[in-house]
């Protein structure tokens, strides 16, 4: 606030602009948008070659936002900014709730193939990766807990990457559990009515 009382006394003629490490942090968070959206059109036009689906990827896809809500919960309870460093952590939680979701459609797909019911695949698929979802997340969320923690020299950016992304950990594991599932049975049904209905 006194920064800014500063300013206003300054004479009228005289101008203000961000330069150096400010000038570069707001070019970078107007370009972070664009970055989330293409990340997660990557992310899909991906997964629709591996699986030669449209469908099957947007099962994928709509996990994304599970982690984004525990990132975003995270940080606002931890009282923390929007910044350039948590968003980039939001393209970390894109990739690890998309791998979760790949886990489990994938078995449920292969199941679906061999001839079982949509729900018996999907159930199937998640008790059968259940276990290598939770140590591969807990594995992760272990080695961010340093930067969660950090204090010293740099440690706002430490913290902010930190605590973004163990939010977003947390809640897109135990979403992702319970909603990959739905979302696959939801897509899935939804196709084959498409199906039905053009033929």
């Amino acid at each position: 606030m006194r920064d800014w009382r500063t300013v206003k006394a300054l004479p009228v003629a005289t101008g203000i602009e961000w330069t150096g490490l400010s000038l570069q942090e707001r070019q970078a968070e107007s370009q972070i948008s664009s970055l989330l959206l293409f990340s997660i059109l990557v992310i899909f036009l991906v997964l629709s070659a591996l699986y030669e689906s449209w469908s099957i990827p947007l099962a994928v896809i709509l996990v994304i936002p599970l982690g984004i809500i525990g990132a975003v919960a995270f940080v606002m309870l931890n009282g923390m900014a929007n910044d350039v460093f948590f968003k980039v952590g939001l393209v970390t939680i894109i990739g690890l709730s998309a791998k979760n979701a790949i886990l489990i459609v994938e078995f449920a797909k292969q199941a679906r193939a061999d001839g079982s019911t949509l729900i018996d695949s999907v159930v199937s698929a998640t008790k059968l990766r259940l276990r290598p979802i939770l140590m591969t997340s807990l594995a992760f969320s272990c080695g961010i807990i340093p930067l969660y923690m950090a204090s010293g020299p740099s440690s706002e950016v430490q913290n902010s990457i930190g605590t973004g992304v163990l939010g977003g950990m947390f809640s897109g594991t135990v979403l992702a559990v319970a909603f990959v599932p739905v979302f696959f049975v939801f897509v899935s049904q939804l196709i084959e009515r498409l199906r039905q209905y053009k033929s």
